[in-house]
């Protein structure tokens, strides 16, 4: 009967659900993240019960910098709720005292995934942004394409852009990795620009949102 009682218990108070806390150490898109915790482990984090656009989606690099503004370089505690098939924790992101993921549906940068639904209060801020043209609501109709549908249609199987690499020789020896920089004057060529940008998510590099960063480095 004990195991049965826990169980219950669990489900009844989240409080007593596992947590994670640790600093924002890279934004690979709009709901995944990478998370140092205290004891130096790398956690890559997906936001529970929301979607936001894929890479490759309109909106897609708006949605990354969003959530790069929200948590980059901050400390956070995750919820944990699962863990997926691509080995990443599901939880709820909480910084400084706010639900990160209910803050990037109410800004309009992810949709609700109703699949996976929890919190119905979620569904109140979609609605809310929706009404407002916030984020995303404000493209096209045709461009609003919920990321689970366009996963099914088969646009994510198309080839990707090569990624760039984590580590990469830069001044001899040295490697590319997220935290160290933050300006342009600091980086020593477009490519460590572009990774800053591309996999640390340091929209900061990009002033004028065109995708390029410090362009007088990559002219």
């Amino acid at each position: 009967m004990l195991a049965p009682v826990l169980v219950l218990l669990l489900l009844s108070f989240p409080a007593l659900a596992a947590e994670l806390r640790g600093e924002v150490v890279g934004i690979s898109d709009g709901d995944t993240l990478t998370l140092l915790t205290p004891d130096k482990r790398q956690v890559r984090v997906r936001l529970a019960e929301i979607d936001a656009p894929e890479s490759r989606q309109p909106w897609g690099s708006r949605a990354q910098q969003a959530l790069s503004a929200l948590v980059f370089h901050q400390a956070v505690r995750v919820v944990v709720q699962d863990t997926d098939r691509y080995g990443r924790t599901v939880g709820t992101v909480w910084v400084g005292g706010r639900n990160a993921n209910a803050e990037m549906v109410r800004q309009g940068q992810a949709w609700v995934y109703r699949q996976y639904l929890r919190d119905r209060s979620l569904l109140a801020l979609e609605d809310e942004a929706k009404q407002a043209r916030r984020g995303l609501w404000a493209l096209p109709e045709a461009e609003r394409v919920p990321p689970w549908q366009w996963r099914r249609q088969g646009q994510s199987s198309q080839p990707a852009p090569a990624p760039l690499p984590r580590a990469s020789a830069v001044a001899g020896s040295a490697a590319f990795t997220c935290g160290g920089k933050r300006l342009c004057r600091e980086m020593s060529s477009c490519a460590e620009a572009r990774f800053h940008l591309q996999q640390c998510g340091l929209s900061r590099l990009d002033g004028d949102r065109d995708g390029v960063p410090c362009e007088s480095l990559c002219r």
